[in-house]
């Protein structure tokens, strides 16, 4: 593990927010650091408002946008909500038809099948539109480069909005309106919104034209909160405002489908995180092991027996996913291990047998054993399909732009894309990603790395401190849990190995002059050796609660150890 520790503020910084604020000089050097630099500042951030959100009118095509819906509702036309199979996709369709359909019930919803149909607006998606007497479709979560799909539409007399948050190509499609921040032109304050929150801004904008406020958009933030944690975007200004109410939303008063996903479950009070690893897999299991439509269906159903039925059938989906993931994970490392004759700045698999509702999860977990760029292929109908993830600092997007004349087709973001290529292509691509990869990367990017708040005494790990640090959630990209490093550790006899094969340890630390406080790594059960001799050691950490028996005690939440 590689440790960084961010730089340090001025002091002079340090002093005038810690007075401006009544904090100490450690509190005001982690909001410095987030960027918040006065009270207005720290306010805000400790005190979100939904006043706080955008006009939605500031986004490049959404007086264009509202406009069209507007006609056809007044005509009567039949309106197609349309996103892609994943969690972004899904909530954004709920969202939408369910806003929608509170005052205009010409509204069908459709999720491309993700195994015959692929990533985004299809050709078959078209001719149901069209079959349908669809006049307006809505595209979420997809859209901003299908150029040829929506000239297609437009040949079949359907016209589209597209609400994405992917990079726009060099040219953008022939749509009735293009709602994307990214776009160069748009200037629209806040540039990374998921495509959920891209799908807000539009009902935001209607229900303006309705005289309604934003009040009355509030239940719908459960499903943008859901959306953001999943699609790791950034938990900064108005995506912070957004998860914020969305996570009340969820814990308080949820919509039916998302509470029986978290009846499922033995969690009550869910944190951006628990949303990551509990609810948004779940979702995503319909896509990846039977087909998104049925995520839509969970999420927008209001009779609470149906969405009981519903969220069973998902779990189900989610256990299968599972499994598999689990095999393929396991097939793959050991492919990794046989071809890997000499040291390599990429992680490139294929197995044409591999289910592809999984080969996502699974170069995640290949990119975390290997640290590297990582692909895995699959047999797709006639051609290849891999998911791709990166490591922290290096963007795959681009990379995949250096080898785009061995591919079909390729989309997503910085860390995580999808990409299709012929079979014939598969070695020329895998020799061209190594070779831009090797000679565009840092190679230290290739070392994990543990980002560093700030140093830390263990005199300064109090119960105040915890209570602040809680209102820095929720956490996520841009606002990370702090994590702090403590030098000089003494271990005070406990330590041990916990859990399956000891793989956990748990021990009780301190510095010489001050209290012991327990603490807990996960998976950091070869440390024990480092803990247990007489040297001190140093270690990275966050702080953590821990509840036994009734009573809550600070501890270290151990990051590394050396």
């Amino acid at each position: 593990m590689r440790w960084t520790i961010k730089p340090k503020p001025e002091q002079k910084s340090i002093d005038q927010l810690s007075e401006a604020l009544g904090v100490d000089d450690l509190v005001a050097q982690l909001l410095l650091q987030r960027g918040i630099s006065d009270y207005e500042e720290a306010k805000a951030f400790f005190r979100p408002e939904l006043s706080h959100l955008h006009d939605p009118f500031l986004m490049k095509d959404m007086d264009k946008a509202v406009q069209r819906i507007e006609q056809a509702m007044s005509k009567g036309e039949n309106i197609l909500v349309y996103g892609d199979y994943d969690v972004d996709g899904t909530t954004s369709v709920a969202l939408m038809s369910s806003f929608l359909m509170e005052s205009y019930p010409n509204v069908a919803t459709y999720i491309p099948d993700r195994y015959g149909e692929g990533y985004g607006i299809s050709f078959q998606g078209i001719d149901f539109a069209a079959d349908n007497d669809i006049g307006l479709m809505i595209a979420l979560d997809c859209g901003i480069k299908a150029i040829d799909q929506i000239k297609y539409a437009k040949e079949k007399g359907i016209d589209v909005i597209v609400c994405d948050h992917h990079r726009p190509g060099p040219s953008l499609p022939d749509a009735v309106a293009v709602l994307d921040p990214k776009q160069e032109d748009c200037k629209y304050p806040y540039k990374e919104l998921c495509g959920c929150g891209v799908g807000f801004k539009l009902i935001q904008a209607i229900a303006s034209k309705q005289g309604k406020t934003i009040d009355d958009l509030i239940p719908y933030l459960d499903l943008v909160a859901t959306a953001i944690a999943a699609d790791i975007v950034p938990i900064t200004g108005e995506n912070r405002v957004l998860a914020h109410y969305g996570l009340q939303v969820i814990n308080k008063n949820p919509r039916i489908g998302i509470k029986a996903l978290i009846d499922q479950t033995k969690k009550r009070e869910l944190t951006i995180t628990d949303v990551v690893f509990i609810i948004a897999p779940r979702i995503n299991a319909a896509g990846r092991m039977k087909h998104g439509q049925h995520a839509v269906n969970l999420l927008a159903e209001t009779d609470w027996p149906t969405a009981k039925q519903f969220a069973s059938e998902i779990e189900l989906f989610n256990t299968e996913r599972r499994s598999l993931d689990q095999e393929i994970t396991q097939e793959a490392l050991i492919q990794i291990q046989e071809n890997q004759e000499e040291e390599k700045f990429t992680s490139v698999v294929y197995n044409e047998h591999w289910h592809k509702g999984v080969i996502g999860i699974v170069a995640s977990r290949l990119t975390e054993t290997y640290y590297r760029p990582t692909l895995v292929f699959t047999k797709s109908g006639d051609k290849l399909a891999a998911s791709a993830r990166s490591v922290k600092g290096f963007d795959i997007y681009n990379a995949l732009e250096g080898c785009s004349d061995c591919l079909e087709q390729f989309g997503g973001h910085m860390y995580a894309a999808g990409l299709t290529l012929l079979e014939e292509q598969y070695e020329a691509f895998k020799n061209q990603f190594e070779k831009v990869v090797s000679e565009t990367i840092d190679p230290k990017l290739l070392q994990p790395e543990i980002t560093v708040d700030a140093k830390i005494q263990m005199d300064q790990i109090t119960p105040k401190l915890m209570r602040i640090l809680k209102q820095f959630a929720p956490f996520g990209p841009g606002n990370m849990t702090p994590i702090f490093i403590a030098e000089g550790l003494k271990d005070t006899g406990y330590a041990r190995g916990v859990g399956e094969d000891e793989k956990h340890l748990k021990c009780s630390v301190y510095q010489p002059g001050y209290n012991p406080i327990g603490a807990i790594g996960f998976n950091l059960g070869d440390k024990l050796n480092v803990v247990k001799r007489i040297k001190p050691f140093d270690a990275v950490f966050s702080l953590d609660e821990n509840e036994w028996n009734g009573t809550v005690s600070l501890q270290l939440k151990l990051r590394d150890i050396r």
